[in-house]
């Protein structure tokens, strides 16, 4: 059996080479051009890449992180040991050994004295590193995951409580004590996202998510929303004489813009009047409620509507108004939705 298929594979090989001397020199050129261009693309294939990346800083302790196109937050790990003042040549071969045993461990873990802390945290298939690829196109072999980090920190602090650290691990423990009480005050998700720009296309894309539910695709068809009591409040405030079939004045509708819809919610007021144009003349195509959903957005309004009519009915100027309002229902200005992680992390 074993010549035969010796025998069939010398058929194949010689049947191979008979067929690449009968190429033209084009024609192997082309067939090797491919073969490369298929394994360049195997591999870019199945390594995710990350699309933002930067320098995360906790108290004194700086290490790159990445958010990579499939969400996932990655920190590089060489580059968290070299700042936690670690040495990879001990820890490659424990963790080899951790690997014949039948699992994996982080090489910022992979030490023997903290072997028991490891499986407290980790449990029996202890962890994965992760694959990527960095913005300029490196193949990064040992990422880990941004969750896996306050993890990471335990099982220092555990082992320095435990009393089996040595002097240069000690220092190791004092700084896994400034990152968890830093990720303490805010998370590493959050922080990563921050130092990476990440937060930013994360704010775009929960934005776009509220005004998607808080704004209608289509033109919704008119109802009457304000009722007749809030532009009599409007007229009496703002001295002006009122009448049913009267036509209000322009100015009216920048009143309006501000005690209400400017006061909804974040960015709302600025995309109504993206999608409610005006005409050559200067008006609307349409009122602005019209654009509201009907299941959050016009409920939003008729409740604010409320509270703006009871604030009108007990005022006796409009800046007596004004200064209830912005006390109740202060104004957005279009301010951020998501406030920075730094401003909520000061960890010295």
């Amino acid at each position: 059996m074993a010549k035969k298929k010796n025998e069939l594979e010398g058929y194949a090989s010689k049947g191979g080479k008979a067929r690449a001397e009968s190429l033209t020199p084009e024609e192997r050129s082309e067939i090797a051009r491919n073969a490369v261009m298929a394994r360049w693309h195997k591999e870019h294939a199945e390594v995710p890449k990350a699309t933002h990346d930067g320098p995360l800083t906790i108290g004194d302790i700086t290490f790159d992180c990445a958010v990579l196109d499939d969400g996932t937050r990655v920190i590089s790990e060489s580059n968290f040991m070299e700042a936690m003042g670690m040495y990879r040549s001990g820890a490659l071969s424990v963790r080899r050994k951790s690997e014949e045993d039948g699992g994996q461990i982080p090489l910022s873990l992979a030490h023997k004295n903290l072997k028991p802390f490891v499986i407290k945290h980790f449990g029996g298939v202890h962890y994965t590193p992760i694959q990527y690829r960095t913005k300029k196109g490196a193949l990064n072999t040992s990422g880990i995951k941004a969750e896996v980090l306050p993890k990471i920190c335990d099982v220092w602090l555990d082992a320095r409580k435990a009393g089996v650290l040595g002097p240069t691990q000690q220092l190791i423990a004092d700084k896994a004590e400034i990152l968890i009480r830093g990720l303490a005050q805010v998370g590493i998700v959050a922080l990563v996202d921050e130092a990476t720009g990440y937060q930013y296309e994360r704010q775009k894309s929960d934005l776009q998510e509220f005004l998607k539910q808080f704004l209608s695709e289509e033109l919704r068809r008119w109802v009457k929303t304000f009722p007749n009591e809030y532009f009599r409040q409007l007229c009496r405030l703002r001295n002006t004489t009122y009448r049913p079939d009267m036509k209000l004045p322009m100015y009216f509708g920048h009143l309006t813009n501000d005690v209400v819809y400017k006061r909804l919610a974040p960015y709302v007021l600025t995309e109504l009047q993206k999608r409610n144009k005006k005409t050559e003349s200067g008006h609307r195509t349409a009122k602005h409620f019209q654009y509201l959903s009907e299941d959050v957005g016009n409920p939003q309004l008729l409740q604010h509507l409320g509270l703006v009519l009871g604030l009108m009915k007990v005022s006796d100027t409009w800046a007596d108004f004004i200064k209830l309002l912005d006390r109740a229902a202060p104004p957005y200005d279009d301010m951020p939705l998501f406030a920075s992680a730094n401003e909520h992390a000061n960890v010295k």
